[in-house]
């Protein structure tokens, strides 16, 4: 396919004729539905496209998954998944989740934690204030019982759309989350990268261990974006830059399979290493809850490598992906 320049996440799919793609904003009423944002964009956008994608995407991520053997001290299960467009990373989001479905095959609830791109300020958990989030010929529902539970904690929760109606974080996760666990709720949380993301999560397990429930915690975030197009150079450009801006994602990747919840925050904020370094550190300490103790390492790529057989790129910019298991 001869793309000269494929920004991660921005290569554009077919959306479904005859249907925009809106986003719901807040205040539509208790029986509101959030409609895609970014499906025919990061993901196709019809139907019948998506989900045979999808299944494509989970049926490689499970014969890689099904490679590892872990060794988990606790039922709790987590990860990292990243969050660009389906054809850079995709392959490794699936992995992410495939992994996570083999330990816990039927949770009750996916918690979502996201990485945040509206250029607003937050200081707070977005929450968002639909029953359902709808996917090309699909939907899931939102567990709202435990959303009103969390968003009743002002001084870490608050119901604000604004964070989902055009974020795509968690959004391009969804259709392998239905795939994985067809009969699971979601509970979308857009995560800031503060002092209080790890404080965040274990007060989510919180209240999810009070409903009686069981959970998979997922993080969406990339890791290192590097080169021109992000402004982040320290290295030069190349193939050698390119290598190093590797090295300094698994500076971070250390910090969360030795479960330092409260470290990735500032682990990011000092090297640049994460665009979702809250929900990271969320997923981390909602993990350690039910008694986590280690991260394994699925896979660590870039875009430069995952685009190669399909769009090649110059040794320019990239952007880190990691499939992360918790447990």
């Amino acid at each position: 396919m001869p793309i000269r320049s494929v920004k991660p996440g921005r290569l554009r799919y077919r959306a479904a004729p005859g249907k925009a793609i809106v986003a719901a904003m807040s205040g539509q009423g208790p029986n509101s539905v959030r409609e895609p944002a970014v499906a025919g964009l990061f993901y196709p956008g019809q139907a019948r496209e998506c989900r045979a994608t999808a299944e494509r995407l989970f049926q490689i991520g499970r014969g890689e998954a099904a490679r590892h053997k872990l060794e988990f001290s606790s039922t709790a299960v987590g990860a990292i998944v990243p969050h660009a467009g389906w054809i850079c990373s995709g392959a490794v989001a699936a992995e992410s989740i495939a992994a996570a479905a083999f330990r816990s095959p039927s949770p009750d609830i996916v918690v979502v934690f996201g990485a945040i791109h509206t250029p607003i300020p937050i200081e707070k958990n977005a929450l968002d204030s639909h029953e359902r989030w709808s996917l090309p010929g699909d939907s899931c529902a939102v567990i709202t019982d435990v959303r009103d539970r969390l968003s009743g904690d002002s001084g870490l929760f608050a119901i604000d759309d604004r964070f989902h109606s055009r974020e795509h974080a968690v959004e391009v996760e969804l259709p392998l989350v239905r795939l994985a666990w067809p009969k699971a709720g979601i509970l979308p949380i857009e995560t800031p990268p503060n002092d209080r993301a790890a404080e965040s999560g274990g007060a989510v397990a919180r209240q999810i261990a009070a409903a009686g429930l069981s959970a998979v915690y997922l993080a969406s975030s990339d890791l290192t974006h590097y080169g021109p197009n992000y402004r982040f150079i320290p290295a030069g450009v190349g193939t050698a830059a390119l290598g190093w801006a590797m090295e300094n994602d698994k500076r971070l990747l250390r910090v969360v399979c030795d479960m330092l919840a409260d470290q990735v925050v500032p682990e990011a904020m000092q090297n640049l290493n994460a665009c979702g370094a809250g929900a990271i550190a969320a997923m981390l300490a909602a993990c350690q809850a039910g008694g986590a103790k280690r991260g394994y390492v699925l896979k660590h790529t870039n875009s430069f490598e995952t685009l190669a057989p399909v769009a090649p790129q110059a040794a320019n910019n990239a952007v880190g992906y990691a499939a992360v298991m918790v447990g």
